[in-house]
């Protein structure tokens, strides 16, 4: 049993080793802005709405191994490895060596952490800077020495600059603490622990100063123009299908096994080989974690409504490292080897084959529509990009030939500038990008990578489209619009 664990184990580490689809829109984002030189990746950020963590990481490792698309995502693989040992010392410090065993196969073959192992984002260097501050809080409670209050300080600083959901989790965080110290007053009990904590934590911001201005700015001015705000239902059960593979019933049911077994342990306890019993009192070998999860996404769930933003089940990066290491206390608390043995193997090997399918499946047409461009496009041709949301994934693949603009500004298609976005493209004028894109053709053909699904564009593609045939009479559709999570029509428009 031993050595199927550590086989699953083994199957999840090969996982993360790479993906065979092309970069999507945020993965070439971000290969694109840590391709710039140091201060102009920090001006592009401030207009792409992120930290500058991760992209700094990337521009130093693309620099070492390449822009490829397996070097650029190799880092993220190798944040995900990392990840497995210390999540190992996490399972054995919250529930002995069993959990430990537990936590490990959970994680290695979680679809979730495969997924963002093999993604150019830095949601895998979330993951880790969340288990190591874990550990980091943890060895701090038994003895806050300087050094270790630092090291939490260190890496809650880090993650603020990492991901801005990590403001959310630290809050949490902090939160918990903060009424331990009022417990242990009302109690008589002295509260100097949490109370350093609280303290050391807080002192992890002094790193996110220097940022604080693009921060401010950010939020005044980029935001999420690709979505609209979703309900808390929504989010819950967005949240469990991302955790479980993606947006299919079966990734439903294994995103939901990993919070049963978490409630499992917060809640229930084994009398017998046949009988588990529940004590709504809770169990505190899960509490400290199941709270600060519930009320992370309560703050996120909370804000995203104030301020209008978008969700995306990849933020709860800050929190399902958490829930995997409850959920792995929930299978300790299962009556009998083997039922603990089923359930993890059942649960794991589902998460193998989402892993399979991850490195399988496309995530962009982007791949397709760079061929077939490739294959036929002359040296005056031009392609233009409706929204500018579809160039960076398919010109990454082409390169600078033939030249291309995106929608609304004739911009560099390998970026998209996501200040005041809504307003600007509002503002733009399809039937004068147009006239600009056939003059810049001349004699060339004009090719069109367009989607109407976007949000903020609906209807203005369409116009464009139409717009390019009047002036064009000759066009036709080289690719159709395909089902992979980022698609995309491609049109071509003779040469006069």
């Amino acid at each position: 049993m031993v050595v199927g664990a550590w086989v699953l184990v083994a199957v999840g580490v090969a996982l993360r080793l790479g993906s065979t689809s092309p970069l999507w829109l945020d993965e070439a984002l971000s290969a694109n802005i840590a391709s710039l030189p140091v201060g102009d990746l920090l001006d592009a950020l401030r207009r792409d709405g992120h930290p500058p963590l991760y992209y700094l990481l990337l521009h130093g490792w693309s620099g070492l191994f390449g822009e490829g698309d397996h070097a650029v995502r190799a880092l993220s693989g190798v944040f995900g490895l990392a990840t497995l040992p210390l999540v190992w010392f996490a399972g054995r410090r919250a529930g002995g060596p069993a959990c430990a065993v537990g936590v490990t196969v959970l994680y290695a073959t979680s679809p979730f952490a495969i997924r963002y192992s093999t993604e150019t984002r830095m949601y895998s260097l979330v993951a880790l800077l969340v288990v190591a501050g874990w550990l980091a809080v943890r060895r701090a409670q038994d003895r806050p020495t300087l050094a270790r209050l630092a090291l939490v300080s260190l890496l809650a600083g880090l993650l603020l600059l990492t991901h801005y959901w990590s403001l959310f989790l630290l809050a949490a965080v902090g939160a918990c603490l903060l009424a331990q110290v009022v417990r242990d007053r009302l109690a008589g009990r002295p509260a100097g622990v949490p109370a350093r904590l609280a303290v050391a934590l807080a002192a992890g911001a002094i790193l996110f100063l220097p940022w604080l201005p693009a921060f401010l700015a950010q939020a005044g001015s980029t935001g999420t123009p690709w979505g609209a705000p979703a309900r808390p239902a929504v989010m819950l059960f967005q949240t469990l299908g991302d955790w479980g593979g993606g947006p299919a019933s079966e990734s439903l049911f294994l995103g939901l096994c990993l919070v049963l077994l978490g409630l499992l342990a917060l809640l229930g306890r084994a009398v017998d080989t046949n009988r588990i019993e529940l004590d709504l009192g809770t169990r505190p070998a899960a509490r400290g974690e199941w709270a600060v999860a519930v009320l992370t996404l309560a703050l996120a769930v909370v804000v995203s409504y104030a301020s209008r933003a978008a969700f995306a089940g990849r933020y709860t990066a800050v929190i399902h490292p958490l829930v995997v290491l409850v959920a792995a206390l929930g299978v300790v608390v299962l009556p009998g080897r083997r039922l603990r043995v089923a359930v993890v193997g059942a649960i794991a090997l589902g998460g193998v084959g989402f892993g399979v399918a991850n490195l399988l499946i496309d995530r962009t047409q982007a791949g397709q529509i760079a061929d077939a461009i490739a294959a036929e496009a002359g040296p005056d041709d031009v392609v233009a990009y409706c929204p500018d949301q579809l160039g960076p994934g398919t010109t990454r693949l082409l390169g600078d030939e033939p030249p291309g603009a995106t929608f609304p500004e004739a911009g560099d298609p390998r970026f998209v500038d996501w200040v005041d976005y809504a307003a600007r493209v509002e503002a733009g004028d399809p039937a004068a990008f147009a006239d600009e894109v056939v003059e810049r053709a001349g004699a060339g053909a004009v090719w069109l990578v367009w989607s109407g699904q976007y949000r903020t564009v609906e209807g203005v593609c369409e116009e464009l489209v139409n717009a390019l045939a009047a002036r064009r009479p000759g066009w036709s559709v080289v690719v159709e619009s395909g089902d992979q999570f980022e698609h995309a029509w491609l049109h071509r428009y003779a040469a006069p």
